[in-house]
């Protein structure tokens, strides 16, 4: 797939089925990521893989999040919230969660270290589309949660930038429209004497 077909075509994919992904195909999604720009070369993200079983942890996870908020629920009120907040863990069958350490080194910025992971996802998702998966980048409350952070052996200082769900598309994408980018630029040159 040529690059700008795999920009303009890649859609956020919220239902895959439920066959398996190879290996091969799973190992290319995460040698992309590693191609993200990062300054310093610090490359400071890291990916935990969650497949078959292996995602009921993160499913107890969202259950027991979902759950602190309310003490007061009955009993079947409570199986039913963690039986849907198990669900979320099985909708796909490979969960990616991308995380990012920042170094420590005095010259580098936080904010510079998520921004890589951030670009450290897109490659991700591009690359998911252009071998014929579909996938969505997920995060939320959750996501940010000290509970989740704890589950994915994060350090106090790491960041979750994301969890990539990751399967073939089981969905018919229209794609939406954009705004033109004419419409958020602004453009500056020597006759310009400041920015409106």
């Amino acid at each position: 797939m040529e690059l700008f077909e795999a920009i303009t075509t890649r859609r956020s994919i919220g239902k895959v089925k439920e066959d398996q992904v190879p290996l091969p195909l799973i190992e290319k999604v995460l040698e992309a990521a590693t191609w993200a720009p990062n300054h310093h070369r610090t490359e400071p993200w890291r990916f935990v893989v969650l497949q078959d079983d292996g995602r009921q942890g993160l499913g107890r996870v969202y259950a027991e999040i979902a759950l602190e908020k309310d003490s007061m629920l009955t009993d079947e009120e409570r199986d039913s919230i963690y039986e849907k907040q198990m669900a979320k863990a099985f909708r796909a069958p490979v969960i990616i969660a991308v995380i990012v350490t920042p170094g420590d080194q005095a010259n580098v910025i936080k904010q510079e270290e998520v921004a890589a992971g951030n670009a450290a996802v897109q490659n991700m998702l591009l690359a998911a589309h252009a071998l014929g998966l579909g996938a969505i980048w997920r995060t939320g409350k959750p996501a940010y949660h000290n509970k989740m952070k704890s589950f994915f052996g994060c350090q106090e200082k790491d960041e979750i930038v994301g969890l990539i769900y990751l399967g073939y598309s089981d969905l018919k994408v229209v794609p939406p429209p954009r705004i033109s980018f004419r419409e958020k630029t602004i453009w500056v040159s020597e006759d310009h004497k400041s920015i409106r």
